[in-house]
């Protein structure tokens, strides 16, 4: 699956607004002519194409607009860099199943099922680009439309951020205080999700917008700056303990957060089950309990410190309390951690703990 969406989104990529495949196809709607037009050189297609003639040339928007003008398929190189051939018959097994009704579309349909390759259909009567991709097909809308629905996604990612900051922040001095419950960490997680959600969305719409959605996109890499991180850490800090079986890598409880629907997002108790807290579903008050951070978010924020260290200064004091209360000595026995380095870790800590404590009550 992971192999088709890809194949999906680099397909997209190039027939977005502003590449010279795009600038031909709307060059075929607007000649009021059909098009089919199958992206692959490999074996399988090949022996599909009967007819036609080689011509194996540069691609060119004009040239592509003119050989449609004949019945048959145009065949494209892979990366739609070259014309191979044009007025191709292409015979795919009629026995694939396929939902399309017209000759183009059920044709382009099973060539894509068939080959693995894409393909793309045109047709003027219906004004609509189709892109067939291993039994997915995707109807190419025009700019406009997804540049409305591209803004509407990024004004509610906005909210969507603001709300994460807020419980961020609000955790961050809950930590300080060492007062945060089991549900004060999953609802920060919860948040982290549903924006990487909308971000996930909108990437699909920037893709297809091509060189049209340039501002769209540096709104949404300045509002997603730090959340993948961010959410990496709160799982670093809240993954349960093995206790009596295996414990859960960070990278099974992000898999786990991944594979959530949206209606199992929107409860705390089975995001709980993905951080390895069975008893948050059977027993509710289970996500008021007290839960204590590593410390791998605090530590994450203070400048110039190795991963390798952070790592080393978790494993031993255990817990971001016994990190605040530690003094220069206390982290100089830490390998790794000089006296430059210990009093950047002390001064650090300490106004991050202020800055969170005045945040919250001033």
């Amino acid at each position: 699956m992971a192999a088709v969406d890809d194949l999906f989104r680099s397909t997209l990529a190039m027939i977005a607004p502003g590449t010279a495949l795009r600038d031909g196809l709307e060059r075929v709607l607007r000649g009021n002519t059909g098009a089919l037009v199958v992206l692959g050189d490999t074996r399988d297609v090949e022996d599909l194409c009967t007819g036609g003639f080689a011509i194996d040339v540069d691609f060119t928007a004009n040239r592509l607009r003119e050989l449609c003008k004949m019945d048959g398929a145009v065949q494209l190189s892979s990366d739609a860099s070259r014309i191979l051939r044009a007025n191709v018959h292409l015979v795919p097994d009629p026995s694939i199943p396929t939902d399309e009704t017209g000759t183009r579309h059920r044709t382009a349909d099973r060539m894509a099922r068939q080959t693995g390759a894409p393909a793309i259909s045109v047709s003027h009567s219906m004004n609509l680009i189709a892109l067939y991709v291993e039994g997915r097909r995707h109807v190419i809308e025009n700019s406009a439309a997804i540049l409305s629905r591209a803004n509407q996604a990024l004004a509610t990612l906005e909210r969507y951020k603001m709300r994460l900051d807020e419980v961020t922040g609000t955790l961050s001095a809950l930590e300080i205080e060492d007062l945060v419950t089991l549900r004060d960490a999953l609802a920060v997680l919860q948040r982290l999700e549903m924006v990487r959600r909308i971000h996930d969305e909108l990437e699909s719409d920037l893709l297809e917008l091509g060189t049209d959605g340039r501002l769209v996109s540096l709104q949404l890499e300045e509002l997603m700056a730090g959340v993948e991180t961010e959410r990496e850490l709160v799982v670093y800090d809240y993954a349960a303990e093995g206790g009596g079986r295996k414990q859960l890598s960070v990278d099974e409880v992000l898999d786990s957060l991944d594979a959530l629907t949206a209606t199992d997002l929107l409860d705390l108790g089975t995001i709980g089950r993905c951080l390895g807290f069975a008893a948050t579903a059977a027993l509710p008050d289970a996500l008021d309990a007290a839960v204590s951070p590593r410390g791998y978010r605090m530590l994450a924020r203070v400048p110039r410190i190795p991963r390798l260290v952070v790592d080393r200064l978790v494993d031993h004091f255990g817990g971001l309390q016994k990190l605040l209360g530690a003094d220069i000595e206390d982290l100089l026995v830490v390998e790794g951690v000089g006296e430059s380095r210990a009093r950047s870790v002390r001064e650090g800590l300490s106004r991050l703990a202020e800055a969170s404590i005045v945040e919250r009550y001033v």
